[in-house]
C-alpha cells in the first residue's frame, strides 16, 4: 500500500481536516501516514520535499499563492498522474487561476470551512459521530453559521461543542510552532476524542486565555495609526487576535499585526465588512517580493523585512481608494 502524506494548516480548521483524513486513510490500512504542517508560501516546496510521485497526497486549508502557481500546477499534475491527490480549500482563488483547473480531486468552496468540506467529502467513511470533530474546526474558523453547521449542532449539545472548540482553538494558539505536539492533537482528534481530554492542550488553552487578556491591554497601549489602519509590531501573542484589537482600538477600518521571523515579517490583517483584503494583498505583496492573501476580512502576508514600510504605505493608499469607491 502506498503511503499517504497530509499537508494541512496548523490552525484548528487545518488540524481538524487533517484528523478526519487521517482516520479515513488509517481505515484504508495505509501503513505510512505522514502529517506536514504548511502554509501558502511553503506549499510548493513542502510538496516537493515530503511527497513522492505515487504517494496519496491530501491538502487542506492551504490557499494557493500567486508566487508559486507554476510549481503547484506542475506538482499537482505529476502527483495526480502517478497517485491520488485531493485538495480541499475554502480560500478565495488566486489571481489568474481557478482551482478547478488543477489536476487531481479538487474541492473548493468559499462558503464553508475546510473542516466541513473535508467531513462532507469523507462522510460515508467516517459516519455521523465524526461530525462533532468537523464542528470544532468550523467554529474555530468563524464559519459556524453555514446551513450544515446549524443543522448538525442540533445533534449535539451546543454548549459542549463550543467549549471543546474553544479548548482546541486556544490550545493550538498556545502551541504555535510545536509541530510534534500538533501531530499528537491530530491523532487524538482522529479517534474522535474530546480536545479537553488531552490535558496538555487544556492547560495550554487556559494559559492562552490569560495571555490574550495581557495582549489586549498591550495593544491598547502600543497601537500606532495611519489614515485607514492601525498597526502593532511584535505583539506578545497571537497575531490574528492582535490584528483584531488593533482595528478595535485604532477605530480604523483595518487592523494590522506584524511580527518578525528571520528576514521576513509575518503579517496578520483584519478588516471591517466590505473590504476585500484578499484581493488587496494578492496585488500588493508580489510587488514587494512577498506573498499574501486569505479571506476578504481576515488575511495575511509575508513581506521582506526591508519592505515593511513600503507595504504599510501601499496598503494604506489602496485602502483609501477602496473607501472612496465605497463612498
Amino acid at each position: 500500500m502506498p503511503r499517504a502524506v497530509l499537508f494541512v494548516h496548523g490552525d484548528s480548521d487545518g488540524v481538524v481536516s487533517g484528523s478526519l483524513a487521517l482516520q479515513v486513510f488509517r481505515n484504508k490500512r495505509y501503513d505510512d501516514i505522514r502529517i506536514v504542517f504548511t502554509h501558502p508560501a511553503g506549499l510548493a516546496s513542502d510538496l516537493a520535499e515530503f511527497a513522492d510521485p505515487g504517494d496519496t497526497v491530501f491538502i487542506a486549508d492551504i490557499a494557493l499563492s500567486e508566487a508559486h502557481l507554476g510549481e503547484i500546477e506542475a506538482l499537482f499534475r505529476e502527483y495526480s498522474s502517478r497517485g491520488e491527490l485531493i485538495y480541499i480549500d475554502h480560500h478565495p482563488e488566486p489571481l489568474g487561476l481557478k482551482p478547478g483547473d488543477l489536476r487531481g480531486i479538487i474541492v473548493h468552496d468559499l462558503s464553508a470551512s475546510a473542516s466541513e468540506l473535508t467531513y462532507k467529502f469523507f462522510r460515508e467513511q467516517l459516519g455521523w459521530e465524526y461530525s462533532r470533530v468537523a464542528l470544532y474546526g468550523a467554529i474555530g474558523d468563524y464559519l459556524d453559521t453555514t446551513p450544515w453547521v446549524i443543522n448538525t449542532l442540533k445533534d449535539w449539545d451546543k454548549r459542549t461543542i463550543y467549549f471543546e472548540a474553544g479548548v482546541l482553538t486556544q490550545g493550538l494558539e498556545g502551541s504555535r510552532r510545536m509541530y510534534d505536539f500538533k501531530r499528537h492533537i491530530v491523532y487524538h482528534l482522529s479517534q474522535n476524542k474530546l480536545p479537553s481530554g488531552l490535558s496538555e492542550l487544556l492547560v495550554r488553552a487556559l494559559i492562552e486565555s490569560v495571555n490574550d487578556e495581557e495582549l489586549r491591554q498591550w495593544v491598547s497601549k502600543n497601537i500606532k495609526t495611519m489614515k485607514n489602519l492601525g498597526y502593532v509590531i511584535d505583539p506578545p501573542g497571537s497575531l490574528g487576535k492582535a490584528a483584531i484589537y488593533a482595528r478595535t482600538y485604532s477605530r480604523k477600518p483595518v487592523g494590522v499585526a506584524i511580527q518578525r521571523h528571520k528576514s521576513t515579517y509575518n503579517i496578520s490583517i483584519r478588516a471591517a465588512k466590505g473590504i476585500d483584503l484578499n484581493r488587496l494583498l494578492r496585488r500588493i505583496s508580489p510587488r514587494l517580493g512577498g506573498t499574501g492573501g486569505g479571506h476578504p476580512e481576515a488575511a495575511g502576508a509575508r513581506i521582506p523585512v526591508h519592505k515593511i514600510w513600503d507595504f504599510l504605505r501601499q496598503l494604506d493608499d489602496e485602502l483609501s481608494m477602496t473607501v472612496m469607491v465605497k463612498a
